[in-house]
């Protein structure tokens, strides 16, 4: 049986885990700031990252933990590109989160090839 102590400290573990939660969102990643920051992209990797140079990967649809890697890994130097060295670099980790944000919130459908 729980004595009222057990139980004392449950509640608090659930009130804790309900308000890091909370934190947590209130934290979330913002894809519409992502979108404007996403502004020194579009040469490479277009306006809706779908990319306009044949050596730019898509962006658009690809899972925003990914594209928060790469970044990280470009700005660090653990993952080289010249251009993308240079791109990265001045990037905060939150500007990273939402860049990741706004590039993951685009859909992106597959078909059947005709």
């Amino acid at each position: 049986m729980f004595s009222a102590k057990a139980f004392g400290f449950q509640a608090l573990g659930l009130a804790l885990a309900i308000s890091s939660g909370l934190a947590f969102q209130a934290q979330a990643a913002d894809a519409k700031a992502g979108q404007v920051k996403a502004g020194m992209c579009v040469t490479c990797h277009g306006a809706l990252g779908l990319s306009t140079m044949p050596n730019a990967p898509h962006l658009a649809g690809q899972p925003a933990i990914y594209i928060e890697e790469q970044l990280k890994q470009y700005r660090s130097g653990k993952r080289a590109n010249e251009v993308m060295a240079v791109m990265a670099k001045p990037l905060t980790d939150k500007e990273i989160e939402n860049l990741a944000a706004w590039y993951a919130s685009i859909p992106i459908e597959v078909g059947q090839p005709r």
